[in-house]
């Protein structure tokens, strides 16, 4: 005998506009509690794809279908039910349909799907040799085109790239040199958004963990990394003539002016840790050196005040003083580039 709760989800189906309508708000509602979501999940089978199945309806059907998704999405066993009946696919498909109206909610389930290693696995389309990265390439693509939408769409792509970048396969798509898509991320970090900032700081991050091996790839993109990495713990100071002289101009123009400092201490220990992680390598620091980088360091924990973000100040202060067999003087001449 079928329970109260099957018989909620059966309705789902219903040919019925007005029984479905009820229905789908009935289990967005149970799904806003742990303990709805609890009860749903040994029904995850079957409210997995009925609620799938109405994201592709109007508007009072699919909203609600779909804020119902993206709560039990950020439950693990039902996040993994999802990935098994194909939900990145159903997402991405819908996601690029002209008339979605649900963009924002359709992210933000990619964003719990991408929690675990299957659905990261999906949305990189492994093993489809054809269309491998494909997915991402789209949706790199719709994070870098400036929004004229009060509510930004794609705003939390910023997150599904920090989760993709966790696992070795994401940071080989995001830093292939001929799809250049670290690059294009790397420019959104001058967004006024924060949750976007967030998003490409901790991508980065992630993608500084092949340093060792991407080094060269990371150097060539010098022109877009350092200043992402360096502004936001540079401090609020006009730098001196002197220091700005041996900076590229992407550095010296944002530093000859005073600036509004990221108050986000987390973006500033992301900045900071992938600084280290380059340095780690002696092609790193040079790098580093050739764009005045240990000044600006310097210069930015004389200002700093969160004792996190000093801790990573310190720990590059050490690497640079261990690692000063490469010497200031011996970095390349970037006057050029200014």
């Amino acid at each position: 005998m079928a329970t109260e709760l099957e018989e909620l989800l059966g309705f789902l189906s219903s040919p019925l506009p007005q029984v479905k309508k009820a229905a789908v708000d009935i289990v967005r509602d149970l799904t806003g509690s742990q303990d709805g979501v609890q009860r749903i999940i040994q029904y995850s089978n079957i409210a997995a794809p009925s609620l799938a199945r109405l994201l592709g309806e109007n508007k009072e059907v699919s909203v609600p279908a779909a804020e119902a998704l993206v709560n039990l999405s950020e439950n693990p066993k039902i996040s993994e039910k999802m990935d098994e009946i194909g939900m990145v696919n159903i997402v991405m498909d819908l996601l690029y349909k002209k008339d979605c109206v649900i963009k924002r909610l359709l992210v933000m389930i990619l964003v719990n799907l991408t929690q675990l290693d299957a659905g990261i696995t999906s949305l990189l389309q492994i093993g489809e040799e054809k269309v491998e990265g494909l997915y991402v390439m789209k949706l790199v693509r719709s994070f870098c085109t400036a929004s004229d939408e009060k509510d930004d769409p794609f705003e939390h792509v910023g997150s599904i790239l920090v989760n993709i970048s966790k696992m070795q396969a994401g940071r080989k798509i995001l830093m292939n040199p001929k799809r250049g898509l670290l690059k294009q991320i790397i420019r959104q970090f001058d967004s006024p958004s924060l949750l976007r900032k967030k998003g490409v700081s901790g991508t980065i991050k992630n993608c500084c963990f092949e340093a060792e091996d991407q080094l060269q790839d990371l150097i060539l993109m010098s022109e877009f990394i350092w200043p992402a990495l360096l502004l936001p713990v540079a401090g609020k100071k006009v730098y001196s003539k002197e220091d700005l002289s041996k900076m590229p101009l992407e550095l010296s123009s944002a530093l000859s002016i005073e600036r509004e400092q990221i108050d986000d201490p987390e973006i500033r220990i992301q900045a900071l840790e992938s600084i280290y992680l380059i340095a780690l390598q002696e092609a790193g620091r040079r790098s580093l050196w050739s764009v005045n980088g240990p000044r600006i360091l310097e210069v930015g924990y004389e200002y700093e005040e969160d004792p996190k973000v000093m801790g990573a100040f310190e720990q590059i202060g050490s690497l640079l003083v261990e690692g000063n067999d490469v010497e200031e003087s011996s970095a390349p001449n970037t006057e050029a580039a200014t």
